[in-house]
C-alpha cells in the first residue's frame, strides 16, 4: 500500500515543503518547493517574515495539489524558542521576533528577577539560554501582550494557519521553559511568577495527533481538498531524531545543521543538580521519550564565515570550504563555539580570529584555517559534550549517530569521530523530513511505531561510517580547549 504525506520543514536559513512517500516499507521523499528564510533586520532589531514563509509554503501546496495524487496529511515542523502572539481574530501580531534579537538581554534581566534559575531548571528541566521562549516573553512590550489573545510556536502557528486550530505539541511546548515534564502540562508556577497571561498558552498536545482538515479557501487554492492538518513533531530536532536510524544499544545523535543539537534518548526527564550544572535539556520526543541534550552552536559558525566572504566578493560553496579545510594545518588554534560572541551575525572571521589572538594562539588567516579551526573546536566540544551526557546516565555510547544537513561534511564527521573517540554514523541528510512524515503514518496508522519507523528509515537510506583516529595532537589541542 502506498501512501503520501507532505512536510513543511522550516529551518534557519530555508523552508520546503517536501514530499513523502511510503511504500513497501521505504520512504521516499521529494523537494516540491524550497523557498529562502531571510531575517528583516531593522537596525539592531530582528524579525522573521512570516508572510514570505506563507508564500512559500502556499506554493509548496499548489505543486503537491498538482500532482493529482491522494496525500493524507500535512504537517509542520520548526526551530524552537520563537513564537507568533495571535490577536482575538487569529491574526499574527507583527513583528514576530528572531531569537537573534538583542531584547533578549532585557528579558533575561527581567526573568531572573523573578524567578531564579535553579526554580527555572527544576521546573522544565530545560537547559539555560538567552533565547529561551521564557526569557523572551520577559522581554515583550506589555502593550503587545495585552492585544494578544494567545501564543502559538512558529510550526504551530502554521498548522494553525493551515486548518485554524490552535494547539501545542508537546515537543515544542517542552523546549519553551514553560513546560513542567512531570505534570505533563505548563507550568503555572512559572507563568504565573513570571507574570504572563495564562490564557496565552494553549492545550497542548502528544505527537502524532489530528488537528482539522485544510481551511476551504486553502483547499480550493491548492488543489488539496481531502487534506488534513497533523501535529506531527512541531520541534525539528523531535522530528530528526524520530529519524535516527538507530537499532538497540547504546547510541548518542547529534542532529547537526545551523544549530547542533547533540544527546541521548531516554525513557524519563533528568532533572538534577549535575544536569542543571552541565545545563543539559530534557525535550520530549515521540511517544513521551526524552530527549537529554545540549543546544551547540553548530555549523552557523561556517555559515556566517561564508556570508562575510561573499559580502567581500568570495562566493565559497560549502563543498569548497570544506576542501580548503582538509588541506589546512591540523589543530593549530581551537575556540570554544559557545563563547556568547559568536551567537550574534556578521563579520565572524574577526570573532573568530579575534579569539585566538586573545588566547595567545595563532591567528589563522585563510578561509581554510578559519574553517578548520570552526570545526575543529566543534568536533572537540561535541567530544566535550558526550562525555558529560554519559555522566548524568552512569553509561558509556558506543556510536554516535549524525543526521541533518550537517551529516554531509565528512570532515566534520571524521574529526567528530577522532575526537571523541568513537564510531560515527553519519546520515540521513533529511532527517527532518523524514521523522515529520514517519510521524505522519504513525498517525495514520500506515505506521505502528517508533521502532517500525526507524527500522525503515535503516531500509531506506544509506549512511557512512567513521572509525576514530585519535592522535597525540587532538590530546594536546584538548587541553588547549578545556583552559578556555
Amino acid at each position: 500500500m502506498t501512501s503520501r504525506y507532505l512536510a513543511i520543514d522550516l529551518g534557519a536559513e530555508s523552508g520546503r515543503v517536501m514530499l513523502g512517500t511510503l511504500e513497501d516499507g521505504r520512504i521516499a521523499l521529494e523537494e516540491l518547493s524550497r523557498f529562502n528564510n531571510t531575517p528583516i533586520r531593522d537596525g539592531e532589531r530582528m524579525y522573521w517574515n512570516i508572510p514570505a514563509l506563507l508564500d512559500g509554503i502556499r506554493v509548496g501546496l499548489s505543486k503537491a495539489g498538482a500532482l493529482g495524487q491522494m496525500i493524507t496529511s500535512v504537517s509542520t515542523d520548526a526551530w524552537g524558542v520563537d513564537y507568533a502572539l495571535l490577536d482575538e481574530a487569529g491574526e499574527i501580531i507583527e513583528p514576530v521576533f528572531h531569537y537573534r534579537d538583542p531584547r533578549t538581554a532585557e528579558g533575561e534581566k527581567a526573568a531572573l528577577a523573578r524567578v531564579d534559575w535553579p526554580t527555572l531548571f527544576d521546573e522544565t528541566g530545560i537547559q539555560y539560554m538567552l533565547l529561551n521562549t521564557s526569557i523572551q516573553l520577559c522581554a515583550e512590550a506589555p502593550g503587545r501582550l495585552a492585544k494578544a489573545a494567545q501564543l502559538l510556536t512558529i510550526a504551530d502557528a502554521v498548522n494553525c494557519l493551515l486548518c485554524g486550530v490552535a494547539r501545542i505539541e508537546v515537543s515544542m511546548a517542552s523546549t519553551t521553559q514553560l513546560y513542567n515534564p512531570r505534570l505533563a502540562n505548563w507550568s503555572d508556577k512559572l507563568i504565573n511568577a513570571l507574570v504572563l497571561p495564562r490564557s496565552l498558552f494553549p492545550e497542548v498536545v502528544d505527537s502524532a495527533t489530528p488537528l482539522g482538515p485544510l481551511k476551504p479557501d486553502l483547499a480550493a487554492e491548492t488543489g488539496l481538498a481531502k487534506l488534513n492538518v497533523v501535529a506531527s513533531l512541531s520541534h525539528d530536532t523531535a522530528s530528526a531524531v524520530a529519524a535516527v536510524p538507530a537499532e538497540g544499544g547504546r547510541w548518542a545523535y547529534i542532529s547537526s545543521g545551523t544549530w547542533s543539537l547533540m544527546g541521548l534518548e531516554l525513557p524519563d526527564p533528568i532533572i538534577t543538580d549535575a544536569c542543571r550544572e552541565f545545563n543539559f535539556t530534557n525535550e520530549i520526543g515521540h511517544g513521551g521519550s526524552i530527549r537529554l541534550l545540549k543546544n551547540i552552536v553548530g555549523l552557523w559558525l561556517v555559515q556566517e564565515c561564508r556570508r562575510a566572504w561573499a559580502a567581500q566578493g568570495n562566493d565559497y560553496s560549502y563543498a569548497d570550504l570544506t576542501e580548503q579545510a582538509t588541506a589546512a594545518e591540523p589543530y593549530r588554534s581551537v575556540i570554544n563555539p559557545s563563547d556568547p560572541r559568536f551567537l550574534s551575525p556578521d563579520d565572524m572571521p574577526q570573532r573568530i580570529a579575534d579569539a585566538c589572538h586573545e588566547t595567545g594562539q595563532p591567528v589563522p588567516e585563510t578561509p581554510g584555517a578559519i574553517v578548520r579551526c570552526a570545526l575543529e573546536s566543534l568536533a572537540l566540544l561535541y567530544a566535550r559534550t558526550l562525555r558529560e551526557s554519559e555522566q548524568l546516565v552512569g553509561w558509556r555510547a558506543d556510536t554516535v549517530h549524525i543526521v541533518g544537513g550537517g551529516s554531509r561534511n565528512g570532515l566534520l564527521n571524521q574529526l567528530t569521530a577522532d575526537a571523541a573517540n568513537i564510531r560515527v554514523v553519519a546520515g540521513p541528510t533529511e532527517a527532518t523530513a523524514s521523522g515529520n512524515v514517519l510521524v505522519q503514518a504513525i498517525a495514520a496508522g500506515a505506521v505502528k511505531d517508533l521502532a517500525e519507523a526507524r527500522q525503515i528509515v535503516r531500509d531506506s537510506f544509506d549512511t557512512k561510517l567513521f572509525d576514530p583516529n585519535p592522535t597525540d595532537a587532538i590530546e594536546a589541542a584538548r587541553t588547549r580547549f578545556d583552559q578556555l
